[in-house]
């Protein structure tokens, strides 16, 4: 069963692992309105198929993801929230995002994310929402929304307190600060900190190959 085409990712599957890349670098791999739906898409292909037993998410280029499109609020949204038409709108463009990582979250196999440089805003409700996080030196995370005037609303608030210490989050989420990967592994939020984006990505690999066994 062929995949659906993809712009924003390339999905393969080998011996039973699935690979999703994340393949926007010139655009820093930001979730514009594209993202949303090709990602929703090729996660309902990877649980239909039944063909992999373990996911790996990755990205090209030297950060992760930097998060949000700003155009993902624009067109006829445009962030309108004085009508109850904006506001409705509002409500579904964000319910729509939620439910994408939350199908990510109960997708019936493991789901690994190896994460170099950047990873902000979106970025950290993604990978948030996935069962292992590597790392590598130059990895840091921000939930970036408090530094624009917005709410980590897409999973972060949600998911991030089940994974390191409630008085972490809060400190990130009021401060827009980085976490660093030093800092990361101490907390728990990634498994390992490899010496390199590429002995990442092998080592996210390997443990998929052990788990697809």
């Amino acid at each position: 069963m062929n995949h659906p085409p993809l712009t924003c990712f390339s999905l393969t599957t080998t011996d039973h692992v699935a690979h999703l890349v994340l393949n926007r670098p010139e655009a820093m791999n930001t979730m514009h309105p594209t993202f949303w739906r090709e990602l929703g898409q090729a996660l309902a292909h990877i649980h239909k198929t039944g063909e992999a037993r373990v996911l790996v998410i990755s990205s090209t280029g030297k950060h992760f993801s930097a998060g949000m499109a700003l155009e993902t609020f624009g067109g006829d949204i445009a962030m309108d929230d004085q009508s109850p038409e904006g506001r409705a709108a509002i409500f579904d463009l964000l319910a729509g995002m939620q439910a994408t990582f939350t199908q990510l979250e109960t997708l019936r196999i493991p789901v690994i994310a190896a994460i170099q440089g950047a990873c902000i805003g979106g970025a950290v409700d993604m990978v948030s929402a996935c069962c292992i996080r590597y790392a590598s030196p130059e990895t840091f995370f921000c939930i970036q929304e408090i530094n624009i005037g917005m709410v980590a609303d897409v999973g972060t608030l949600q998911r991030l307190p089940k994974l390191i210490p409630l008085a972490l989050v809060k400190e990130l989420a009021y401060t827009g600060r980085k976490l660093g990967a030093t800092r990361a592994l101490a907390c728990g939020l990634v498994n390992e900190v490899f010496d390199s984006p590429e002995a990442m990505l092998a080592g996210a690999l390997q443990c998929a190959k052990e788990i697809a066994a």
